[in-house]
């Protein structure tokens, strides 16, 4: 039987083997691919047979090799694909569905406690005529300390020792530099600067229960003219109240910061005993729950602001902070492991 006899009988022979093949026969499928087209299959042996040919037979017998090839080929795959959808038709054949059976609620996510607490700050100031700034995590020692009256060799700098990526770039300790920024940007001829800039501030503190090496802020800026410390308390009232309740009183304590002057603590009445004291409190009736206080000229005069003409009020608030005190959370780090247990306490 010559050569060309051959492959037309492998060819033929392959075929109808095929077509007997359903959804059982994948192994089968397989092993026959492998006998006729693999490295030591029936048309492998079957091309040796070339080397015996005439000059002028060769090319014609291996166009038909070729030929055979591409046909065998093409068949095994269409014959996969047969076989893969018999198999899959028994499948849903030998399953009984019942249709009646109600549908499987699908499981969604929902935002995290410290968006949710963030977003309502937010809607609060926003009610208010505030501007929401965002600004970058990634500061410039100027924008994140001098600007904000800390120049290089002030002590007041250790309480806010961060991460430095060069000598003049840093993580931002505060969101303060978002303020200097828009300050810098501001056209007061148009009426005041009032904004507030929430984000995630760096500080190289020792994780605890209390303390993060990462947190949120939101801190807030008025600048116009005549702004009073009572502007200030009439602000920072409204925002306890909103959050906190209506019957929350505040108190101000006077304190320091570089970048204000005066400079207060400020304390709500305290929502679990009424301010009568109890543990939450430390027995004293109040909580402390942010920092404010009248911005320092010196912060005005560096944005280009006469301060002889305009004066303003700045706070800063954490969320962690406001979120543990509302929800009685004792562990900061709940908020960032990602225990699913734990935020699902707050859909």
């Amino acid at each position: 039987m010559d050569l060309q006899t051959q492959l037309e009988e492998l060819k033929t022979s392959t075929l109808a083997q095929l077509k007997e093949m359903t959804g059982n026969h994948s192994k089968e499928l397989q092993d026959l691919r492998v006998a006729v087209l693999g490295k030591k299959g029936s048309l492998t042996d079957l091309l040796k047979g070339l080397k015996d040919l005439s000059n002028d037979l060769k090319p014609v017998v291996g166009k038909q090799v070729n030929e055979v090839r591409d046909i065998l080929t093409s068949a095994f795959e269409e014959q996969v694909k047969i076989v893969e959808a018999a198999k899959i038709q028994a499948q849903l054949e030998s399953e009984s569905i019942d249709v009646t059976l109600p549908g499987r609620a699908v499981k969604t996510g929902y935002r995290h406690v410290l968006t949710q607490t963030s977003e309502e700050i937010e809607d609060i100031f926003l009610g208010m005529g505030f501007q929401i700034v965002d600004g970058f995590e990634v500061e410039k020692d100027y924008y994140n300390f001098e600007r904000m009256n800390l120049p290089k060799d002030h002590p007041a700098r250790d309480m806010q020792d961060t991460f430095y990526i060069t000598e003049e770039i840093l993580m931002r300790t505060h969101t303060s530099p978002v303020q200097a920024r828009t300050m810098d940007q501001h056209d007061f001829s148009k009426g005041s600067l009032k904004m507030i800039s929430p984000g995630r501030v760096f500080r190289r503190d020792t994780d605890d229960a209390t303390h993060s090496h990462q947190f949120h802020q939101i801190e807030g800026l008025v600048v116009g003219k005549n702004v009073s410390m009572g502007d200030l308390k009439g602000t920072l009232e409204m925002i306890i109240k909103k959050m906190f309740g209506e019957e929350r009183q505040i108190r101000l304590r006077p304190s320091y910061f570089p970048f204000t002057e005066p400079s207060v603590e400020v304390d709500v009445s305290c929502f679990k005993c009424g301010g009568e004291g109890c543990n939450v409190c430390k027995k004293t009736g109040w909580i402390e729950i942010l920092g404010a206080g009248m911005v320092h000229p010196r912060v005005l005069e560096m944005s280009g602001i006469d301060s002889t003409q305009y004066s303003g009020f700045a706070f800063g608030l954490g969320q962690e902070r406001i979120a543990m005190l509302r929800y009685g959370i004792n562990d900061i780090r709940g908020f960032y492991q990602g225990d699913v247990r734990f935020s699902e306490q707050f859909k």
